[in-house]
């Protein structure tokens, strides 16, 4: 093959981020040298909203389908794709938080037709951006509650049961013309370790994989997903190899075993759970000759030289002989197989586009809710509280997204409430006001010792407090305890109600 084509191929596969909110200079031209993908973040989106915008109006979307617009006009088929999970991981709303409850929020309220048009609308606003891929849904069974990365992002513990909230998520975004990605093969919920950071290790036998971690991914394969995600993962019972450098994960597991036929794509390569093994051109190469079809690069150099160079130690791993040339045909060919399916899903966007579902994020994560005792006679909240919000660092996959906070949520209802905010090295508030009542707000206290330590010193002080528990829940505690199992701008609200008695 002559050298122009074959970089042509090798730019085919990539999907690199950029910085910006305009599509820079590097970037169209290689666009127009064949570059395959893009992924957004909550950097190339611009937007001026409150958080009472509608989430499918026009400022809720922002520059965002004017920028995707930009990119299309170099490449028309350039797969656009990003993370638009809902709840705790949003893009396209990361200055307002989500409109949606997340996965674990929806598996508890246990309606697998909510799941299905939740996702629909998040469909809908992922097409009017004119977005081709959504990595969503998470399909990882959260086996540990300690796990730093999944958490509320998985639909639950039970394999069947994040199936089916997988199917039903899987077919509400498809049925709005917007790919969804079924992740992080094959199963990232039985780890304690942030792929961000290092590398995981699921130990589980090969028994166990089959019974917990592989059913959700073969569900949402027969559901007929368009793509799947690799998770950097060293799973020893299936290889010595992290997942996304394993044929016998991706060739052999995933294809051979599994059926699936679509797009393999891998999880960002500057994680350093691989970053910390290889070069980028490296893991690029490997990756590709495993089976990967797209490799994700969450972070590129100002001017694309990194991108430019994944090309080159690509072509040149083919002239060396290292990457069959036809592996990457393959590959290159399935990146333009998705975005020919998005093609023809142009009646679909334009039917979710005429479906609004108003009222449906807050109905959703409403519930979701779960209190302990169940029965209340009376609102606990009639006069403003004092809410300390006890907050540790997000995860990288968060990011940017600042979803309302309870204590703002309670605001809107309670005029004059004081909220107070204690990370790990910090001291709680006097609470000696008893005559305000009081608000405790964790989020995955099970995992955070200095959390609980903090939560148990205040109920000390004020046996009469209310807790609120925003991710996995735990043991109850506080005159009540309250799950939203979720940081969402539509968990906060919906809690906030549920506190104060508002309709």
């Amino acid at each position: 093959m002559i050298g122009g084509e074959l970089d042509r191929m090798a730019m085919a596969v990539l999907q690199p981020g950029f910085e910006g909110t305009e599509p820079p200079a590097w970037l169209r031209r290689a666009l127009a040298e064949g570059l395959g993908g893009v992924i957004l973040f909550a950097r190339n989106v611009a937007r001026d909203v409150t958080r009472n915008a509608a989430p499918d109006a026009p400022d809720a979307v922002g520059g965002t389908a004017a920028l995707v617009a930009e990119l299309r006009r170099e490449r028309p088929d350039v797969v656009v794709a990003v993370d638009e999970e809902g709840g705790a991981v949003t893009r396209l709303e990361a200055a307002t938080g989500s409109s949606w409850p997340g996965n674990m929020a929806l598996g508890v309220a246990g309606d697998e037709s909510l799941t299905r048009r939740v996702a629909r609308q998040i469909g809908r606003m992922v097409a009017a951006a004119g977005i081709t891929l959504d990595y969503a849904p998470v399909v990882d069974v959260n086996a540990d509650p300690r796990n730093p990365v999944i958490g509320v992002r998985s639909f639950g513990s039970d394999p069947e049961e994040v199936g089916r909230h997988g199917v039903a998520w899987i077919e509400g975004l498809q049925s709005a013309g917007v790919a969804a990605c079924a992740k992080h093969f094959p199963g990232h919920g039985d780890t304690v370790t942030d792929s961000h950071l290092a590398l995981p290790a699921v130990r589980a036998s090969r028994e166990v994989i089959e019974r917990r971690d592989l059913p959700p991914f073969r569900a949402a394969i027969a559901a007929g997903v368009r793509a799947v995600m690799c998770g950097h993962l060293l799973v020893p019972a299936v290889d010595e190899l992290p997942a996304t450098l394993s044929r016998a994960v991706l060739t052999g597991l995933l294809r051979e075993e599994l059926g699936f036929d679509g797009l393999a794509v891998t999880d960002a390569i500057e994680m350093r759970a691989v970053a910390a093994l290889h070069e980028p051109g490296e893991i690029a190469v490997r990756a590709l000759a495993a089976g990967a079809d797209a490799i994700c690069v969450g972070v590129s150099s100002a001017r694309g030289e990194s991108v430019y160079a994944l090309r080159d130690a690509i072509t040149r791993a083919v002239r060396e002989g290292r990457l069959a040339e036809e592996r990457l045909a393959e590959a290159a060919g399935r990146v333009r197989d998705l975005a020919a399916w998005y093609d023809a899903q142009a009646e679909a966007r334009a039917a979710a586009a005429r479906d609004a579902d108003e009222g449906l994020g807050l109905a959703a994560a409403t519930a979701a809710l779960r209190a302990t005792p169940a029965e209340q006679t009376a609102p606990p909240l009639t006069k403003a509280p004092l809410v300390v919000h006890l907050t540790a660092r997000p995860s990288q996959a968060v990011g940017r997204a600042t979803p309302l906070k309870l204590g703002q949520a309670i605001e809107e209802i309670l005029p004059g409430t004081v909220t107070a905010e204690v990370h790990d090295d910090g001291r709680l508030p006097d609470l000696s006001e008893r005559a305000r009542p009081l608000v405790i707000a964790v989020h995955d206290a099970v995992r955070h010792a200095w959390m609980r330590r903090l939560l148990d010193d205040a109920l000390r002080a004020r046996p009469d407090a209310v807790v609120v528990e925003t991710g996995v829940p735990g043991p109850p505690a506080g005159r009540l305890y309250l799950a939203t199992h979720g940081n969402s701008t539509a968990s906060a609200r919906a809690a906030a109600r549920r506190l104060t008695g508002a309709v």
